[in-house]
């Protein structure tokens, strides 16, 4: 019996005899819910459930399992966290820009204010004298302090790029933010409102949700690490390529980050998201979205490697001890969570099984399934998103297609995938938004059939099994779906600002002469060009014209990030007297044209 099986035998048993809660409550339409966060309030006698795809916050009472209620919501809820007083909850709504403040009474939900913040808020954290919470905006780098008594934003402040998620210490000291664009976890003095300092996660991506430790002295978080050697089956197996991991950061002076492995061989763990601790931090419980699992670790007895580690496997003293790790298998995609006030109850958010599925941490079990609706019936597109986020399609699950592709967009680094045929030639991650209207695919526009070009990331990017038609066709009914959210950098309306405006005169202008290659609907061309910028090592001589939409959400720019700005691509790497031969843009002029690219 391999160790998947010994792992996996107890709980195929314990799941014979979990009930599942499936009790009235109020009229609901079969619609997909995915619940990504939950919190539990009134001494856990409620939890309360952040729906993504159905813009709605679900009450349920505990106990019973019963919901109690469910509030429409602004665009694309993210994240959600309890107020203090225990009858508020804060969600955020990355796509609409908005902060829902919601109140909890007497069973019934009911929006009593919508702060509007903008630019893609996501991760939310409340200060401890309550009149407090923070934001981070991934669109701007920034992190927005809310006023929460008189519902407005009190200031923002500069962190670093795509700071999705973030914790405030328990004395309302430290922020700690975790800035996945710039591969960092940053400490925020709140007493200044300023940085305090930063810790370097080298290599490190996606990552999750973050949790201070009660005594005020560390922020725990998972991520994931690349590591820039070639996609093959050896370096993967070794933990080479992509791996997860749990770091922690000091909150109270700058230390070098201290972490350790989760990736066992042969049975990898991938795309680790939520994080809980228990009231003792005895328990630290990691859920691990793409490979299905939730971790549980017995926290103090962890071994923390700092400088030069940790390795790029799981430490043996951790299979060697049932208790100081135990590893449950949950199907679907879990993700947000929250921890029980006995501190053996987990109630974790399953996105694709849409339920709250109750965990008792200590006997290692689902012990309940909470359903949040009716379900609708098979549809192509669920199942394409279930591929899309599934890492046990890869070899020995080591990561899915969106661990490159965060929810279908880039990351922030350059990868050597092999596909175009030569290793050790960096590429940056292409977005998959508009995929079906902008071929060809891959950086060189050597791959013009789509299909092809899926197989050979399923069968060389993720060395796992082709996908076969009907998936493949679920793939891409998905991938054609509106995942993108409206730009934050247009006006409410959705009109361009006036220096957008002046930008786009700039774009088409012959000086600049963008739009000779970057032209129709998606500024593409579909047209491949040799713009001086070309390695040795490539096997194809010149690159295919990328789409400019959505640009605004990129950190490193150029076939090979070596931009790290769009000022850097127009100002040096690819400027207009380059590419064309034409003047340097005038300060104004870039200042527009940079406006305007982030409107596209």
């Amino acid at each position: 019996m391999n160790l998947r099986h010994l792992m996996y035998l107890g709980i195929a048993l314990c799941a014979l005899s979990v009930p599942v809660l499936a009790v009235p409550g109020p009229p609901r339409t079969a619609e997909y819910r995915s619940p990504v966060d939950v919190v539990l309030l009134k001494n856990d006698t409620w939890l309360v459930v952040a729906n993504q795809t159905s813009n709605s916050v679900s009450l349920i009472e505990t106990e019973s399992g019963k919901v109690l209620d469910e509030l429409p919501c602004s665009d694309h809820p993210t994240a959600i966290a309890a107020c203090l007083d225990g009858q508020h909850v804060l969600v955020s709504c990355a796509y609409s820009g908005h902060i829902s403040l919601i109140q909890v009474d007497g069973g019934k939900l009911r929006e009593i204010q919508s702060i509007e913040v903008g630019f893609e808020p996501t991760g939310l954290a409340v200060a401890p004298d309550g009149k407090t919470a923070y934001v981070g905006l991934v669109a701007t780098g920034e992190v927005a302090q809310l006023d929460l008594e008189q519902a407005q934003v009190a200031r923002k402040f500069s962190v670093g790029a795509w700071p999705r998620y973030l914790a405030v210490s328990p004395n309302g000291e430290r922020l700690a933010v975790g800035c996945s664009g710039e591969s960092k976890i940053v400490i925020v003095d709140l007493t200044k409102g300023e940085v305090a300092f930063s810790s370097k996660l080298s290599g490190g991506i996606n990552i999750g949700h973050m949790q201070c430790s009660a005594d005020g002295k560390y922020v725990y978080f998972p991520w994931m690490i690349y590591r820039s050697n070639p996609i093959n089956r050896d370096n993967i197996r070794r933990g080479w390529v992509l791996g997860s991991r749990i770091g922690r950061v000091r909150l109270d002076k700058q230390e070098y980050r201290e972490a350790i492995t989760l990736d066992v061989p042969g049975m990898a763990v991938a795309d680790p998201h939520g994080i809980a601790m228990n009231g003792s931090n005895e328990r630290l419980v990691v859920s691990a979205s793409g490979s299905h699992d939730l971790l549980i670790y017995r926290k103090d007895d962890l071994p923390w490697e700092g400088v030069g580690g940790p390795g790029d496997l799981i430490d043996p003293k951790l299979m060697q001890d049932r208790d100081l790790f135990k590893r449950i298998d949950l199907g679907g995609r879990p993700m947000g969570m929250a921890m029980a006030q006995d501190g053996r109850t987990v109630y974790v958010t399953n996105y694709l099984r849409e339920e709250i599925q109750v965990v008792d941490i200590d006997e290692s079990r689902v012990v309940r399934h909470i359903p949040l609706g009716k379900r609708p019936g098979p549809s192509q597109v669920r199942h394409g998103e279930e591929l899309f986020y599934d890492a046990r399609r890869s070899l020995d699950q080591w990561y899915s297609c969106h661990t490159c592709h965060y929810n279908g967009g880039v990351n922030s680094k350059a990868m050597d995938t092999w596909n175009d045929g030569s290793a050790l030639t960096m590429k940056t991650v292409l977005p998959l938004e508009h995929l079906d209207k902008t071929g060809p695919w891959t950086w060189h526009g050597w791959q013009e059939d789509i299909r092809d070009a899926m197989h050979k990331s399923f069968t060389t990017t993720m060395q796992g099994r082709p996908a076969s038609p009907r998936e493949a066709d679920a793939i891409l009914a998905y991938l054609k779906t509106d995942r993108s959210p409206p730009n934050p950098f247009r006006e409410k309306d959705g009109s361009m600002s006036a220096a957008a405006n002046r930008g786009q005169q700039v774009f088409e202008s012959a000086e600049a002469n963008c739009a000779s290659c970057h032209s129709g609907r998606y500024f593409t061309d579909g047209k491949i060009h040799d713009v001086g910028l070309g390695s040795e090592e490539d096997e194809y001589v010149g690159y295919n014209t990328p789409s400019l939409t959505g640009i605004y959400r990129k950190v490193r720019f150029l076939h090979d990030g070596r931009a790290g700005s769009l000022e850097d691509v127009l100002m040096d790497y690819h400027s207009p007297e380059e590419v064309s031969g034409t003047r340097p843009l005038t300060d104004s002029e870039l200042t527009d044209l940079i406006s305007y690219l982030k409107s596209l």
